[in-house]
């Protein structure tokens, strides 16, 4: 196979996103020559900038209604791709892979809405009950290219570096991220119990915390940052909800000592960084969901029978009170806490 103009469709969401980047590399070792182009939620397209193996970016606005869909799709039918991956596999991305009139157009077993219809090849091997990450990864399978390493390069520029300096210049020594949110309220470990670990690793390893996420999920944040001072006033502690772009988060987590979050899209930013992290697991799975298993990576699963349901709505207990959280209590986290920590050599601090 060979190919000169290339299109990945992968709008969203961030963790997806983060796991489908080390086919850039692959992608343009595979293909040198090739020029490659990636249809992106504009809300993500910040983590694709400046990539050195990525062409071009095409930002695509869900918010822009229908009005936004002509322009996107005469872009995409005037570029001429002769290979395109939906690899989000739904309605919308399969009326983008079809308007590309490209040749030769690949989907994914987990194709939903039809999707597959508009694709001349699945490949196969690719169901949701493969990790994540191994999906997306049998595309370079696929191509003969599946024993090169797998790279996650995410290009931090001088201004945002700085950026970040001087934010984190309001706390002191090594410190703890924490992301106690998530885009399903089944997926947000209660944010009383984050606080009792960050309690725990601030009197065990004398750590400031740093906390993380979106402008949206800055009341969360807060709560959480009122929960911490109201036991430990002397906390050194900076909440950066809503205050970074997606490249300066990847900036921050570089430099933590440990990321402590729920399955998110700042777990996978920082697995791919190779940032030391403890995520929580309540109604995903670890397995399917999380991020690879290595030594800097402790993912903590709720015992409940009903773990991993996959619904954004608990049927059992309700948002209120949801089963798989209230069954996983603190001392398991901090247990994954103070293993990792064992590991991580003091010059990460």
């Amino acid at each position: 196979m060979d190919a000169r103009h290339i299109c990945i469709i992968k709008p969203s969401a961030l963790g997806d996103v983060v796991q489908t980047l080390p086919l850039l590399p692959m992608l343009k070792e595979r293909f040198p020559k090739a020029r490659i182009s990636w249809v992106i939620n504009s809300n993500f397209a910040n983590l694709l900038e400046d990539h050195p193996a990525l062409d071009e970016i095409i930002p695509y606005d869900r918010r822009g209604g229908w009005k936004a869909w002509p322009p996107l799709l005469r872009q995409l039918r005037s570029q001429k791709f002769d290979l395109v991956f939906d690899l989000q596999g739904l309605f919308r991305t399969a009326v983008m892979s079809w308007a590309t009139r490209a040749p030769v157009r690949i989907g994914l077993e987990t194709a939903r809405e039809l999707s597959h219809l508009t694709c001349h090849q699945i490949i196969p091997d690719t169901s949701r009950q493969m990790p994540a990450y191994n999906r997306i990864w049998r595309v370079a399978e696929a191509l003969g290219m599946g024993s090169i390493k797998r790279q996650t390069i995410i290009p931090i520029n001088a201004e945002d570096q700085r950026y970040v300096t001087e934010k984190l210049g309001r706390v002191s020594g090594p410190f703890l991220a924490i992301q106690p949110g998530a885009q399903w309220s089944t997926k947000r470990w209660p944010v009383e119990k984050f606080a009792q670990v960050a309690l725990q690793a601030i009197r065990a390893h004398d750590l400031s915390v740093v906390l993380i996420g979106t402008q949206a999920e800055r009341p969360l944040t807060h709560q959480l940052e009122q929960l911490i001072l109201d036991q430990n006033r002397d906390v050194n502690i900076l909440n950066l909800a809503g205050e970074t772009t997606l490249k300066q988060l990847a900036a921050v987590l570089q430099r933590a000592k440990l990321l402590l979050t729920n399955d998110s899209g700042p777990m996978h930013l920082a697995a791919g960084l190779n940032v030391p992290l403890v995520g929580v697991f309540t109604s995903t799975s670890a397995a399917r969901s999380g991020p690879p298993s290595v030594p800097t990576v402790q993912l903590v699963t709720t015992d409940d029978a009903c773990q991993a349901c996959y619904k954004k709505k608990c049927p059992r207990a309700g948002d209120a009170h949801l089963a798989c959280q209230t069954g996983l209590g603190t001392g398991k986290v901090w247990a994954a806490v103070e293993q990792l920590m064992a590991q991580i050599p003091a010059k990460v601090a």
